[in-house]
């Protein structure tokens, strides 16, 4: 091989790796993003109704505690009981970067990634790195029992 064609392959070489290298900076940049550039969070968070089945009973009205909620892992939604007999429903993945909830009490949804804290009256961002609210889920209570609308 020529000295000529011997640094074209090296060249060559050298240029694969440096796109691959790139394009592996690109993605683990892509995943660090967060929502706080105010386009409303990540693409994975849940928008209002949907998911689930239509008219799916999740709960009893019972099983919310007042004041506090439940995380309802298969369907990505949260329930709170802000006040007695009022019922709120959110998508359960934070919208800093889509970890899902795990706790709910003293009227605050807490995302256990980045200890982001949601209002669970509004679904407000209320500390963390959270700047997006977690978007409203439609529910119907019938009776003694909360759907997925």
């Amino acid at each position: 091989m020529s000295a000529t064609q011997e640094h074209r392959s090296l060249l060559g070489r050298r240029t694969v790796v440096a796109a691959v290298g790139a394009a592996g900076a690109a993605a683990a940049l892509t995943a660090c993003g967060g929502g706080s550039d105010g386009s409303g969070g990540s693409d994975t968070v849940e928008q209002p109704g949907s998911g689930g089945k239509g008219g799916e009973a999740i709960a009893a009205t019972a099983d919310i505690p007042e004041g506090g909620g439940v995380v309802f892992a298969a369907q990505k939604v949260v329930v709170t009981q802000p006040q007695p007999g009022e019922f709120k429903a959110f998508s359960s993945l934070c919208t800093h970067q889509g970890c899902a909830v795990k706790d709910v009490s003293g009227g605050t949804i807490t995302c256990p990634c980045h200890n982001s804290t949601f209002d669970a009256a509004t679904g407000s961002p209320t500390g963390g790195p959270a700047t997006q609210p977690l978007p409203a889920r439609e529910i119907t209570v019938e009776g003694d029992s909360i759907r997925l609308a």
